[in-house]
């Protein structure tokens, strides 16, 4: 197994550490287009397996040649938001930079399965899509995945409970728009909405869906970086183990939903063939709505790049 990372910046670079410390794959592979900066890191990584405990091999590069036969590809390039910047402000820059180094990396890997982690996310998984010419099934876009995990967080914060206990989901675009379900939020087999107050579950969701920024305005000259690697890398383990996950990420969807050739966050499961099946469940017309409101803002970015 052999997994290529493009962008040594601070999520790629996580990324690429947390999936050798997993050994999920026997060689990961850097690339960035800065000069000694993968090499420096992907060798600094390697140094790193013998106090970890971990073989996997890590090399960095600033060419596409020693990626060839990835069969999974994390795909974090492009320049990340600084306070004042919403994700859609990142959208032509970061478009050209997708299309750009999609063609490279699938030209030397044409059965490779992208994993898109990228701002503005979901109509960055329609122009990976695009450069790739790949099926639905091999370009996907994690968002869902920390979206949840940020839901989850505040949760357990508020709760004082394990976040271990709390299961949750999260439809919809990446961004303001995104569709938190407290209807089908858990904790340990337990409703949310029994455990807490529709003012706190408000709040939450709130906070949720401006988790992004909230982290920027700290930073003030960078984005999050730990969780979105984490929630890519979890993306990949059940790629590589084939575990049958359901897990909310952005896919095109032909109809599910009611929502077509648009890209969008729904449950799918996830295994060795990438996307298998987008799992439907049923939503009030409330949701209905948000989910098509959500669907709709992704569509109009869709169609600037287009």
């Amino acid at each position: 197994m052999k997994i290529t990372v493009i962008g040594a910046g601070n999520v790629g670079a996580t990324a690429a550490q947390r999936i050798a410390e997993k050994e999920l794959a026997n060689e990961v592979v850097l690339v960035d287009i800065v000069e000694g900066i993968p090499q420096g890191k992907g060798l600094d990584m390697y140094e790193s397996g013998p106090v970890e405990g971990f073989d996997t091999v890590v090399t960095g590069t600033n060419t596409y040649d020693a990626t060839a036969g990835s069969e999974i590809v994390v795909i974090t390039a492009g320049i990340p938001r600084k306070p004042g910047m919403s994700r859609d402000d990142l959208l032509n820059t970061n478009a050209g930079i997708i299309k750009s180094v999609t063609s490279q990396v699938c030209a030397k890997s044409p059965n490779a399965i992208l994993i898109v982690v990228s701002n503005p996310l979901d109509v960055m998984v329609y122009v990976a899509q695009k450069a790739s010419g790949f099926p639905r099934e091999r370009v996907i876009g994690m968002a869902g995945v920390l979206d949840t995990a940020r839901y989850r967080t505040f949760i357990a914060m508020e709760l004082g409970v394990s976040v271990e206990d709390i299961t949750a989901l999260i439809l919809g675009g990446h961004g303001d728009s995104m569709v938190p379900l407290p209807r089908y939020t858990s904790v340990a087999g337990i409703p949310l909405t029994e455990l807490m107050s529709q003012e706190k579950i408000d709040a939450i969701v709130k906070r949720a869906q401006n988790g992004g920024i909230e982290i920027v305005n700290h930073l003030k000259t960078g984005s999050a970086f730990y969780a979105p690697s984490s929630a890519a890398v979890q993306m990949v383990e059940a790629i590589v183990k084939d575990k049958k996950r359901i897990l909310p990420c952005a896919v095109m969807l032909n109809g599910e939903y009611g929502i077509k050739d648009t890209v969008v966050g729904v449950p799918v499961k996830l295994g060795r063939k990438g996307m298998e099946q987008i799992v439907e469940i049923k939503l009030t017309a409330e949701e209905t709505a948000m989910l098509k409101k959500s669907a709709d803002d992704v569509k109009v970015n869709m169609d600037k790049v287009a």
